[in-house]
């Protein structure tokens, strides 16, 4: 067992050492190792240090420059650590340019390697920064410029989170074949049946919020070998993504297939009956006042039109015929999502009629579509998925359970 963790102290000491310094000794105040890594662009540490990156620099045009190879080659240097074991987690300390720089560089750490990133602009949008990596953003308040009462006791609280994470060392119960489960809020329901039923033929579900980081993290995961299996219950994302809404965010490798591993996806056409944006009954933008709208909180879904619904056909088509003989396609032709149904505000079969019929015809036919007149959120619905989902895993339930 791990008893004492080595965690990297990573950060631009030409600017930012006093406060580096402190995080080293703070750490090791605890009880831990520390391992301090200077990514300065400018000069040398002004302390010493146990790898200084600076020493490689060369001769760049310009900060811009100096700031790639640096992020390059500190990427290197850390999962090099990483790899080696040398190092079990990293923290860092900083400003703008620190933020993006360090973050950058933790980005090439796994899934559950602590990375805590202590910074003056932590309360600005973080998304671009966190992304799908599971950083930990600590604001530090006051501007980083040394260590006084303030940003002292902010850096000393932030060695000490860093320090648990590395010494937790919890495992999970279940060590069945793995499932990811994409869902957003208007089809809860239907996940929540779908992970029980899944969990009862003894599989590990692990659901990701289909808002277009969630999706994207998923098939990060995926490529990285975590899932014996993908199944997308909610394809929501691509109507997001076609009408810039709140969930679509995604990057051109979403439901597309895992490079190099042969893992099953199981699709249907979640939420692909509306886009979510961000207007409330009050505000509606001019442009959907002629739409079935769902409203639901800050945000309102709107029914997508024929012309939408056709060119969603042809994206979803183009993403799953790169893998036919891993895909299946099951259609609730009840109903795609909780406003989707025959009492609810967006409810239109004819235009979800013509999405499959398109999406039929783009298809590779190897690819099998079946078609269920239940509603999505119905329970008899969640066991023809589950069931179909088992199938197409290669250790089924019935070979588990001989």
């Amino acid at each position: 067992m791990l008893t004492k963790p080595t965690i990297a102290v990573l950060g631009t000491f030409d600017t930012k050492g006093e406060e580096h310094l402190f995080l080293k000794r703070a750490i090791e105040s605890n009880g831990l190792s520390a391992l301090s890594v200077n990514i300065g662009t400018r000069t040398f540490s002004p302390f010493p240090v146990d790898i200084d990156l600076f020493a490689e620099q060369a001769e760049y045009d310009g900060r811009d420059e100096a700031i790639g190879s640096m992020l390059k080659r500190g990427r290197k240097q850390i999962r090099d650590l990483y790899d080696q074991g040398r190092i079990q987690a990293v923290i860092s300390a900083g400003g703008g340019s620190g933020t993006h720089l360090c973050t950058g560089i933790m980005r090439v750490l796994p899934l559950g390697v602590p990375k805590v990133m202590v910074s003056t602009v932590a309360s600005r949008d973080m998304s671009a920064i966190v992304g799908t990596k599971d950083i930990t953003m600590m604001h530090s308040v006051v501007d980083l410029l040394g260590v006084n009462r303030i940003s002292g006791a902010i850096l000393h609280k932030a060695a000490a989170a860093v320090g648990a994470m590395a010494r937790s060392q919890w495992q999970p119960e279940n060590q069945g074949k793995r499932v990811a489960l994409s869902f957003f809020g208007f089809i809860t329901q239907a996940a929540e049946q779908v992970k029980a039923y899944l969990q009862d033929l003894g599989y590990e579900v692990i659901a990701f919020h289909a808002n277009g980081t969630g999706g994207m993290a998923l098939e990060e995961l995926a490529d990285e070998g975590y899932f014996d299996g993908i199944l997308d219950l909610a394809t929501h994302e691509l109507a997001d993504a076609l009408l810039d809404g709140y969930c679509g965010n995604i990057g051109p490798d979403r439901f597309q297939p895992v490079s190099d591993q042969p893992i099953p996806r199981l699709i249907v056409p979640g939420g692909l009956d509306c886009a979510v944006l961000e207007f409330t009954r009050t505000k509606i933008p001019p442009i959907y006042r002629d739409r079935k709208i769902f409203f639901y909180d800050f945000r309102s879904a709107i029914r997508l039109n024929m012309d939408e619904s056709i060119t969603l056909a042809h994206q979803l088509a183009a993403r799953l015929n790169l893998a036919p003989e891993l895909v299946k396609i099951i259609n609730p032709r009840g109903g795609w999502s909780v406003a989707d149904s025959p009492d609810g505000p967006l409810y239109d079969p004819e235009i979800s009629d013509l999405l499959m019929t398109t999406l039929t015809q783009d298809l590779d036919q190897r690819i099998e579509i079946t078609t269920s007149n239940h509603h999505i959120n119905d329970p008899a619905f969640a066991k023809l998925v589950g069931d179909e989902m088992d199938k197409m895993i290669p250790t089924s339930s019935k070979e588990r359970n001989k």
